[in-house]
């Protein structure tokens, strides 16, 4: 997912899509892109939205990055359940990941995580990590016994935060239709498929590395200025 305005990026993202921002000096995007093929993902659909063209000019048709790209547009800023809604649209078949391009992961978590997905046999998966914790631009996660109960947990004290990856199967098809909103959030697409009975399972992966808001740009690409001295 590639579409969103970044809001909270401003007014950096006014002018450049956060997908394209760099941490360790390479755009999120591009650094992605290639953990998903070092996870043995051969074509990945990008759904690019605000500044689009200039996600599409980096990435080409994947070539450069050992994968097959493809794109789906959505067209306004509707939600991430709107964007996979946009994907299948152009052909993105289950089961899938769904991945935020503005979020770095451990290497290797990404090819664990959809491992662990297709050996759960569970109608979705949600990746919860513990760094960084619930907080502003995080909501945490209620588990129990390895399955998700609530997507958005208000439990005071519950160290578990979502992280923007994701399993989808068909089985949750149904669940992307009548949201409240816009924005059409995949967080209550899933938890109505989990009132309704359905398996998502709850798998931990390592710290991640954001980009949230402007100051997380000097955080993530020149750490020793925030180091205690």
């Amino acid at each position: 997912m590639a579409a969103g305005e970044a809001r909270r990026m401003r007014p950096v993202s006014e002018r450049w899509p956060k997908p394209i921002l760099p941490i360790d000096g390479r755009p999120v995007i591009a650094t992605l892109l290639r953990e998903l093929a070092a996870a043995g993902i051969g074509r990945v659909t990008v759904v690019c939205g605000h500044l689009g063209a200039q996600i599409e000019r980096l990435l080409g048709d994947g070539a450069a990055f050992g994968i097959a790209v493809s794109y789906a547009t959505q067209a306004r800023p509707l939600g991430s359940a709107d964007a996979v809604v946009c994907a299948r649209a152009s052909g993105a078949c289950p089961p899938f990941l769904i991945v935020g391009a503005d979020t770095l992961f451990r290497p290797g978590d990404v090819g664990r995580f959809a491992r662990r997905f297709t050996d759960a046999r569970a109608d979705g998966a949600l990746a919860i990590r513990r760094q960084p914790p619930p907080g502003e631009g995080r909501s945490a996660v209620g588990v129990e016994a390895g399955l998700v109960r609530t997507v958005l947990d208000h439990e005071p004290g519950n160290p578990v935060s979502a992280a923007p990856l994701w399993g989808f199967t068909g089985q949750l098809d149904p669940f992307l239709e009548d949201l409240r909103g816009p924005p059409l959030e995949l967080a209550e697409a899933y938890q109505r498929a989990i009132d309704e009975g359905l398996e998502v399972a709850a798998l931990e992966i390592g710290a991640t590395r954001d980009l949230t808001f402007p100051v997380d740009l000097v955080k993530e690409n020149f750490p020793y200025l925030s180091a205690e001295s």
